[in-house]
């Protein structure tokens, strides 16, 4: 975000020791994405990504029995992950059967609940932007480019069918090196806009155990061009506070942003930010040791939202087996998954 966070790089507090050490909890290895029709969303990874298609099929029942969904409800899939990726992949699904409706209609980015975005970085953001716009995807604003720290960066906000939005960033100086780039790099964060910064904040730190990669409320006094479609003029007046986490430091993947934005009252979305509404739903983390860490949760008051033992999730880790999984919602309502792991 421009201007935003520059000096805010904190230490590992210990929670995120528990977490990733104690727990094994890994970062995120798909997001689940809610779709009417596939190639809408799927063709912007296909064609400017040269993302691949490693496996799709039909939900199997224990999935959709997991997510409480009506008897009648079928759902078919299919698992795209970038060119030498087989993490941060996305899980496009198709449900039939049942009651949908967008998870975030018409919002803008100001307004809470639902997941905003899946992150991703690229080699070349002004080249993606043209060509997603000549795939019929859109944009929050133009490309920008701003400072993080030490890095020069570009970025711009793709918007998708059903308001699914990939936030691109290329890191023009120094060089990205930690895992492959190209067009459309696999996923590494993802970004829910939350009523308050803090109390999000906290969850993931001391409910879920993450630690803190950033957190900062810093804001530009002159005025910038917005990645959120924030006017020029207002910039310095609008206010924006974000914290991004992750449950291994140091670390590049597997992470979750949360931001508050203030000076806007926007809606809420949070009772729509449910399978099978259309959207973001979710981002999964494998877990080492999952029965101790639910009962961790549990314990520190967590609300879990959906669990089940013995579900059928394929192609979930490169792999077709059954394992454990639970999901549990965060003070704006989003929710996150974790599974075990599978040998």
């Amino acid at each position: 975000m421009p201007g935003i966070f520059s000096s805010a790089l904190l230490a590992v507090p210990a929670a995120a020791q528990d977490a990733s050490e104690t727990f094994g909890v890994a970062p995120w290895t798909e997001a689940v994405v809610s779709v009417a029709e596939f190639e809408p969303a799927t063709k912007l990874f296909r064609e400017a990504g040269n993302w691949r298609l490693v496996l799709s099929g039909e939900l199997d029942e224990t999935e959709l029995d997991y997510w409480q969904l009506p008897e009648q409800t079928s759902a078919h899939f299919e698992r795209w992950c970038a060119p030498k990726a087989d993490t941060g992949c996305i899980r496009f699904v198709k449900f039939e059967g049942a009651e949908q409706e967008p998870i975030r209609p018409a919002a803008r980015a100001w307004d809470t609940g639902g997941i905003y975005s899946i992150m991703v970085r690229s080699d070349n953001v002004p080249a993606l932007y043209d060509q997603a716009l000549e795939l019929g995807w859109w944009a929050e604003s133009p490309p920008i480019r701003f400072q993080f720290g030490a890095s020069d960066l570009r970025n711009v906000v793709l918007n998708g069918p059903h308001g699914i939005h990939v936030a691109v960033y290329e890191r023009i100086t120094p060089d990205f090196t930690a895992f492959p780039v190209g067009r459309i790099s696999q996923g590494f964060n993802s970004m829910r806009m939350v009523r308050g910064r803090p109390q999000a904040r906290d969850f993931y730190t001391d409910t879920l155990g993450f630690g803190i990669l950033f957190d900062s409320a810093n804001e530009p006094a002159a005025p910038a061009f917005s990645n959120f479609g924030i006017p020029y003029n207002l910039t310095p007046q609008i206010k924006r506070a974000a914290a991004a986490l992750q449950p291994d430091l140091p670390g590049e993947t597997g992470r979750v942003e949360v931001m508050q934005i203030t000076g806007f009252t926007g809606r809420d979305h949070s009772e729509r930010a449910s399978p099978p509404n259309l959207g973001i739903i979710s981002v999964r983390y494998p877990v080492r040791d999952w029965e101790a860490y639910r009962a961790e949760l549990i314990g520190k008051g967590a609300a879990i939202a959906y669990s089940a033992e013995d579900v059928v999730i394929h192609g979930i880790d490169q792999k077709d087996s059954t394992t454990s999984i639970f999901a549990v919602r965060d003070p704006d309502g989003n929710l996150t998954e974790f599974y075990g792991e599978i040998d």
